[in-house]
């Protein structure tokens, strides 16, 4: 993994609005991953994210808890399935 794995801006539409959103590499690929095995666009997974989230954390930071979320019911499928 790169040390220096700055965040990168991205522009989303939410709700007929565009914003932009600071993830690093990896957390935008698996996002990327999330939607494409959903069939949804970033936009329409950015939008599911953003609606779930509490008013006190930001977008960046729940669409991490997300990502990590979705890795660790996928994980716990697996296990339990030993």
């Amino acid at each position: 993994m790169e040390k220096n794995a700055r965040p990168k801006k991205h522009s989303l539409t939410l709700k007929g609005h565009r914003t932009s959103v600071s993830l690093e590499d990896p957390f935008w690929q698996a996002f990327r991953e999330i939607a494409e095995e959903k069939d949804l666009t970033l936009n329409q997974m950015a939008a599911i994210v953003d609606a779930e989230r509490g008013i006190q954390c930001g977008l960046a930071s729940a669409m991490r808890l997300y990502i990590l979320q979705h890795y660790q019911s996928k994980l716990s499928k697996i296990s339990g399935a030993e």
